[in-house]
């Protein structure tokens, strides 16, 4: 069988091998579908159950997504709708995880093992979800569907607002602020719609939603519907992306890293850098320049605050899973504010190079000790990134340089 990989997509999906005869024996789910399918045929084997039946594979099929939750998600339903051999065959599906909805007035979200749903519990429930081969992944794909669908933990009644609340990741359920009918129309239809794998539907559910709210003048309402779509249309899952990263026995480099520098002398001709890397090191074609607008003087990190500002204003192209920045606190800090004004929660490195570029410090956020052990592990191949956006940056200010010294 011969597989074009270029044609994969690098993005978060799932991907189906079939047999023979068109059954689809195994599904899986992938940060980087192409990477994640090219490791099955290198011919080198690992301990990976899935390599065990490569040579039934006669077709391969993959389904990118927009993120990894929502790949995560697609493949819960299709092991649910197909039930390939080489995902069920040998294990306790009992021990599956399950997403559960209650029944109740205000209905919880419970996870639920396979053992436990027999048919007389499952009555008890009004949606059953799954299942989901790996827990770890669940808990944490239900971290980023709270704050998705703000659906709630608390009990009504209570007599003050909950930590969610005032973090605003509960709608008021504890402090009668949302009655049972705006509970279930607000939060559970919509999470419900979103694990089925319904997300264009929700989308469009959504702005009906909007429009309805404004026209009503209920504009806080409103507002928090519209940012709802901005996050599910933007959907960051570096926790799940992360999990990938650490577990990943063919590819030690991440899906996408972007690496920013700022070059000048005693601030003139500033210029900013971004280069890109992948699972196989630079894509060039990604690079892109930018000739600093709005800052005088020397200010290497107004400068970077700039350069990413208009970065984001470019919303085709892709998210990086990292970004990295040639600098310290102040850089990092910076860039962190950017992000948090568009809402974007995307992992940050800062390496500074101290005096003479002779040693590497390194600072990041989240400074989770997950994150922090993925970098320590990774130094060599940041550091590079860091070069690389070095060197860029410092090119096109040689070139901007030369061109005023001939004017």
């Amino acid at each position: 069988m011969k597989i074009i990989f270029n044609t994969i997509s690098e993005t978060p999906g799932v991907y189906l091998f079939y047999n023979k005869h068109g059954k689809v024996i195994y599904v899986g789910k992938a940060t980087n579908l192409r990477s994640r399918v090219r490791s099955y045929f290198r011919g080198q084997r690992t301990s990976r159950p899935i390599e065990q039946m490569m040579h039934e594979v006669a077709r391969v099929e993959h389904r990118p997504t927009d993120s990894a939750l929502e790949a995560l998600i697609l493949e819960s339903n299709l092991i649910h709708e197909l039930q390939p051999q080489y995902n069920v065959e040998g294990k306790d599906d009992k021990s599956w995880n399950y997403v559960c909805v209650t029944k109740d007035a205000y209905p919880r979200i419970q996870t639920v093992r396979g053992h436990e749903l027999i048919p007389s519990r499952q009555r008890q429930f009004a949606y059953v979800f799954g299942p989901y081969t790996s827990g770890t992944s669940l808990k944490k794909a239900l971290k980023i569907l709270r704050k998705l669908f703000s659906y709630s933990t608390c009990m009504p009644g209570a007599s003050r607002p909950c930590l969610y609340r005032q973090m605003g990741q509960c709608l008021g359920v504890c402090t009668g602020e949302i009655s049972s009918r705006d509970y279930r129309k607000r939060v559970i239809t919509p999470l419900a719609i979103f694990l089925g794998g319904k997300k264009k539907i929700l989308l469009k559910r959504l702005q009906q939603d909007m429009r309805a709210a404004s026209l009503a003048h209920d504009y806080e309402e409103a507002a928090r519907v519209r940012d709802q779509l901005k996050a599910l249309q933007h959907i960051q899952d570096i926790a799940l992306i992360n999990k990938e990263f650490t577990e990943d026995t063919v590819t030690e480099r991440p899906l996408r890293i972007e690496g920013y520098d700022i070059a000048h002398i005693s601030g003139t001709s500033m210029v900013g850098s971004m280069v890109v890397f992948n699972a196989e090191g630079p894509v060039k074609s990604h690079y892109r320049k930018f000739r600093i607008k709005t800052v005088v003087g020397s200010n290497d990190t107004a400068s970077l605050k700039e350069v990413l500002e208009r970065r984001l204003t470019h919303p085709e192209w892709p998210y990086p899973d990292i970004f990295l920045i040639d600098g310290g606190s102040a850089q990092l800090n910076a860039v962190h504010s950017v992000l948090q004004e568009s809402s974007i929660i995307i992992p940050i490195v800062g390496i500074a190079k101290g005096p003479e570029r002779k040693h590497n410090d390194f600072s990041y956020k989240p400074t989770t000790t997950e994150f922090a052990e993925w970098v320590s592990k990774h130094k060599p191949l940041l550091i590079q990134v860091r070069d690389e956006a070095h060197r860029f940056a410092q090119r096109y200010h040689k070139t901007l340089r030369a061109r005023s010294s001939l004017k």
